[in-house]
């Protein structure tokens, strides 16, 4: 399978900057995929997760508050206002889901786009 860049960019920096096998993302019309080839979009990113397939097969997740992801044929850049990276070991990952859900929280989306978000970050808690 072909690999693609994928670039997540805050207000504080870039949080990951990598080749991936694809990537799931929060659009403002619902959840979509990216994989290496992917036509050219731009998009608003809506509160939610994006998760991670990295090409040694693992899955990270990040929450989002909200942003912008340009999608190209070899890159897609995210530009977001606030992410929590959901990995690490038990303690680090107990603190993450803690800072997602309040990051999750803080948004001015619908209170179905957060729930939605919360509910996936919980269930990403349970399976680590």
């Amino acid at each position: 399978m072909e690999l693609m860049k994928l670039e997540i960019v805050t207000p504080d920096g870039v949080i990951f900057d990598d080749k991936v096998k694809q990537v799931t993302l929060p659009g403002s019309e619902g959840e979509f995929g990216v994989l290496s080839g992917h036509a050219t979009i731009l998009s608003l990113l809506d509160t939610g997760v994006i998760v991670i397939y990295k090409a040694d097969g693992s899955e990270v997740a990040v929450a989002i508050n909200s942003g912008y992801v340009k999608v190209e044929e070899e890159k897609t850049t995210c530009i977001v206002d606030g992410a929590v990276a959901l990995s690490g070991d038990d303690s680090d990952l107990a603190k993450a889901l803690e800072d997602a859900k309040a990051l999750l929280k803080s948004t001015e989306a619908s209170n179905t786009a957060i729930a939605s978000a919360v509910s996936k970050v919980e269930q990403i808690g349970k399976s680590f």
